[in-house]
């Protein structure tokens, strides 16, 4: 079994201490997430880990001809031949190890009194070969370029005409190619669309190596990992089960922290009045320097920014009328066949439409046209009564620019209601602390595109156009953004490659490949199941779709053999509902009574802190002996719920 042990790592910036004295054992069969805030130190723990920076302190331990692969955020370009020929490289070890088997053979033939034991060596390296995948290599290859969105006429392109995000995806291609023995994966994510997302979900589910990563997606975490590794304040703490389960019990344990929090700070502000009151008075100044001594001695409780709680709302929506948006035989090409094609379809008030498709299906030239920014199509886009739109997209942040701070700008933007909110807005937008005093001009694009999403959702519009909005956003942001959006009052219309953020948000999708569309009338789960159905042979395309590939053949027709497929399969899609439900219904069960057990463990380890109970014996022994009972409970709960949601993630 392979594995990258850490023992009491420490690493500091200055003053700061980025990791103190972590621990954690990586190893076949590990599915782990690496949280935490931003500037927590993730991408510093990973690259300790890969080996590419050192700690001050502490250990880290390899097996011996472990490979370790390692996927940085960002930065990886490739250059000077094709991209099948630089897949190939991934395939290193192999032809490495191919020389050592050539020159042990070479070495037979020189040496016959030393045959027997190079023979030995070079078979175990002949079935360490074989059992790599090593002569499967190119099969291997193509399966990951073509399932990370590459197509075959891709393979011979030069690395150089690939976009940067495209050579992140070839570095991830890479990374999964080799066949690692742990894979560390920092942001694998930010660069892929749906379609890839969904085909990397199923890699890592059936990777039998180990790997830790970084994702701010938490349907894709929710779905590959079965750990939490959080990083707060240096140190780093182990949650089992997947990443929702680590937030149910997080909050939890938030829930105490705030309380223990607020009692510190009103003890912190009783010293501080005392010293004020008392310190320069003779009588007292013992007493208030005994007083300041206990002050310094405060360990003081901070609450992770990654877990407080923003809410904050859009201006009220102005009113319009039912149609919102009526689109008309709508054709756009750029020079070949048509990218859209005689596009009807009409969008009414109080939708939230997402788009879907492919890289390359037109999602994002459909929002530029909706949005009046791209005038050269055919057919007609008609705004109904009383409708004001609000677009964003990438190429939003380019128009921000200015001297003036973050804060000022914002503050001159929003409604007077939102001024005393801005800066909890802010934050919730990644921008904490003195970040909010940062000029314009200074922003990186990210920054500016967090900016550009801000202050349109202070615009009082009710259509917002929104081209993956959640860009540039924590997994925390976008739960503020997706709550704000919920309960907007207008429409919306929005292309994202977040599922998690698609399937809380979307009433209604639109799917669009290379000239032609379908339109489903359901959520994005009901899409899913319907995209799953179809490709099982369960049942054909909907006789509610409505399709321009179908628009001449008679409807009747179509409906007749569709419907009676729908028929054939509604017991058992009834009966995998009512199973699914009772699972889930099983999972939440376990999780409140984990929720329960945590909290009465803190309130315990809250007591044993008390000076009444350390002070003496029996009670803190009793304590004590709750403490270890409800631990044993705690872990044969964790236990049951990895079992319940592995049944569950079978049943999906």
């Amino acid at each position: 079994m392979a594995f990258v042990q850490f023992s009491k790592v420490s690493l500091a910036f200055g003053d700061r201490d980025i990791l103190k004295d972590v621990s954690v054992n990586l190893q076949t069969g590990t599915k782990a997430a690496l949280t935490g805030a931003n500037g927590a130190g993730k991408s510093t723990l990973i690259k300790i880990m890969a080996g590419i920076s050192s700690p001050d302190s502490g250990e880290r331990i390899a097996q011996k001809d472990a490979r370790i692969a390692y996927l940085p955020q960002s930065g990886l370009v490739h250059h000077g031949c094709s991209l099948k020929e630089e897949a190939d490289k991934a395939f290193e070890y192999g032809y490495v190890m191919q020389k050592q088997i050539d020159d042990l053979g070479e070495a037979m033939k020189n040496s016959p009194e030393n045959a027997d034991k190079l023979a030995v060596t070079q078979s175990e390296l002949l079935n360490k070969l074989n059992e790599s995948g090593w002569y499967r290599r190119e099969v291997l290859a193509e399966q990951v370029l073509l399932g990370l969105g590459f197509d075959r006429d891709d393979f011979t392109r030069q690395t150089d005409e690939f976009s940067g995000g495209w050579q992140m995806r070839i570095a991830l291609a890479k990374a999964l190619m080799c066949e690692p023995d742990i894979l560390l994966l920092d942001e694998p994510t930010n660069y892929l669309d749906i379609e890839a997302r969904n085909w990397l979900e199923k890699f890592l589910q059936e990777f039998r190596g180990g790997f830790l990563l970084v994702s701010h997606d938490r349907y894709f975490l929710d779905h590959t990992i079965n750990e939490v590794y959080e990083l707060f304040n240096g140190e780093l703490k182990r949650y089992p089960g997947n990443f929702s389960h680590y937030e149910e019990v997080r909050k939890v344990e938030l829930d105490t922290l705030i309380a223990q929090y607020e009692q510190q700070q009103q003890e912190i502000q009783h010293l501080e009045e005392y010293i004020r009151r008392f310190g320069a008075k003779a009588t007292k100044a013992a007493q208030a320097q005994e007083r300041q001594k206990m002050l310094d001695k405060i360990v003081r409780i901070e609450i992770p920014e990654n877990l407080k709680k923003i809410h904050f709302s859009f201006p009220p929506a102005p009113h319009s009328g039912q149609l919102v948006l009526t689109l008309d035989k709508i054709c756009k090409s750029y020079g070949g066949p048509n990218v859209i094609n005689n596009l009807d379809f009409v969008l009414e008030k109080g939708e939230r439409l997402v788009v879907a498709g492919r890289n390359g299906a037109g999602k994002s030239t459909l929002l530029r046209i909706l949005a009046g920014v791209d005038s050269d199509f055919t057919g007609s886009v008609k705004l109904g009564s009383g409708v004001s739109v609000g677009y964003f997209s990438q190429d939003s942040a380019e128009k921000i620019t200015g001297s003036e701070t973050i804060l000022e700008r914002l503050e001159n933007e929003a409604p007077l209601e939102l001024v005393p909110k801005m800066r909890d807005m802010l934050g919730a937008f990644l921008f904490r602390g003195d970040d909010v005093f940062k000029s314009i001009n200074v922003l990186s694009g990210g920054e500016k595109s967090r900016i550009a999403l801000l202050e349109l959702l202070l615009k009082p519009v009710n259509l917002l156009i929104l081209d993956e909005p959640t860009n540039h956003l924590d997994m925390h942001s976008k739960d503020v953004l997706l709550d704000a959006l919920k309960d907007f009052g207008g429409t919306v219309v929005f292309v994202s490659h977040d599922r998690g953020f698609i399937e809380d948000l979307a009433t209604k999708v639109l799917e669009l490949h290379p000239g032609t569309y379908r339109v489903f009338p359901g959520d994005y789960k009901y899409y899913m199941q319907r995209l799953e159905d179809e490709a099982n042979g369960i049942v054909s395309t909907p006789s509610d779709i409505a399709s321009s590939a179908t628009a001449s053949a008679s409807k009747d027709d179509v409906a007749g053999t569709k419907v009676s497929a729908t028929k054939l399969s509604w017991e058992e899609q009834k009966k995998a509902q009512a199973e699914r439900r009772k699972l889930e219904k099983e999972v939440e069960k376990i999780e409140d009574k984990i929720s329960e057990a945590d909290a009465k463990k803190s309130e315990l380890e809250n007591q044993m802190a008390n000076p009444d109970v350390y002070s003496n014996g029996e009670k803190a022994k009793a304590v004590q002996k709750q403490i270890d009972d409800i631990s044993l409970l705690l872990e044969q709960l964790n236990a049951d719920w990895e079992a319940a949601a592995e049944k569950l993630d079978v049943a999906q």
